[in-house]
């Protein structure tokens, strides 16, 4: 237990993590975690819309449904997060 708490005590010493180190990693994880989130879900959303009735293969019109679904809520997502961080910013700005 002693060697997990001194990996991250405040020291300078090498081999020790320093706060911002570890912010970045917490931000790394985060981010990963969103895109995880993101891609599940797309495809929950997705299959549910395109796929009447699984099988081993999509149809033609089944893969061009998933296609064109995907993208469509990649660019909303998209629309919705350059928003948000737009506000975020105007927010920060006035304080």
């Amino acid at each position: 237990m002693d060697s997990f708490g001194s990996d991250f005590s405040s020291g300078s010493s090498s081999g020790k993590m320093d706060t911002g180190t570890i912010m970045e990693q917490v931000k790394v994880q985060i981010a990963v975690a969103n895109a995880q989130e993101l891609l599940q879900r797309m495809t929950d959303k997705c299959f549910k819309k395109c796929i009447g009735k699984p099988g081993s293969t999509l149809d033609n019109s089944e893969q061009k449904c998933i296609a064109m679904c995907m993208d469509r809520y990649m660019d909303a997502w998209n629309t919705v997060s350059r928003a948000y961080n737009s506000r975020l910013q105007r927010e920060r700005a006035r304080i």
